[in-house]
């Protein structure tokens, strides 16, 4: 796996890939775990070559103890990437990625005020302006999102489409621990205690023969904090807070 520090580096170096050849992209911040690794495993089989980026992108934590406390595991996440047959990994720093000092940014006006956008103002802005850099940066032909970030994904293709970007963008399925809770960075800051609530939290969320409100009533009885449980586009999204750790979660009805 070639790493790239330097982004002036893989700007070179990309321009001396053949266009024949395919990039599939995968964009992290680390701390990567299940989920990511099935995103680059999907990428392999389609595409002549996988990249990857980890970057920790300070502009989509609308909490700054949440960026701080945020898990950096870098050589792990090097690891993985290596075995899932990464081909090439971009590392930048906030300095190159921010040269303008975010003073450019990506805004959509409708999806960002539901659920994750109405809870994290700002959120989905950081999210979008670094992923339309990423894109310009690899030009890729296709770029892999875990469903877990459903309404992530679902901006990041309305982006794509109405930016006329040339990707084709992906969703890869959620994968789950074996309790049914989805992989996620967040997980590991939870103790055993929390670890046991999130897993209650993950097992009433997904039984569907309940309404939102009673899944509310009872995840509050457990002293679980609930920002929202809704319905959109045929699809329920929760996000809740076990003690300061906030988990999301997402499934198909129907």
């Amino acid at each position: 796996m070639h790493i790239f520090h330097d982004l002036n580096e893989w700007i070179r170096f990309r321009k001396t890939l053949s266009s024949e050849l395919t990039l599939g992209f995968a964009p992290t911040m680390g701390n990567l775990h299940a989920g990511h690794a099935s995103l680059f495993l999907a990428s392999q089989q389609e595409n002549s070559h996988t990249v990857a980026s980890l970057f920790v992108n300070p502009t989509q934590f609308n909490q700054a103890d949440d960026f701080k406390n945020y898990p950096r595991t870098l050589e792990a996440d090097l690891e993985i990437m290596k075995n899932c047959g990464v081909d090439f990994c971009i590392l930048p720093d906030e300095k190159s990625m921010y040269a303008d000092q975010y003073k450019y940014q990506v805004l959509e006006k409708h999806l960002c005020q539901l659920m994750e956008g109405k809870h994290r103002p700002g959120h989905f802005n950081g999210v979008l302006t670094v992923v339309m850099k990423l894109f310009n940066l690899v030009k890729p032909q296709r770029a892999y999102f875990g469903e877990k970030d459903y309404q992530q994904y679902l901006l990041i293709e309305g982006m794509a489409k109405a930016f006329f970007m040339d990707i084709e963008i992906k969703a890869c399925p959620t994968i789950r621990e074996t309790s049914g809770l989805a992989f996620s960075s967040r997980n590991n800051r939870l103790n055993k205690e929390q670890k046991a609530l999130a897993e209650e939290f993950a097992t009433l969320f997904q039984q569907k023969d309940l309404t939102c409100e009673q899944i509310v009533a009872q995840l509050t009885a457990k002293e679980i904090t609930v920002e929202y449980v809704e319905e959109h586009q045929g699809r329920r999204f929760a996000a809740v807070r076990i003690g300061e750790i906030r988990l999301i979660d997402n499934y198909l009805l129907g």
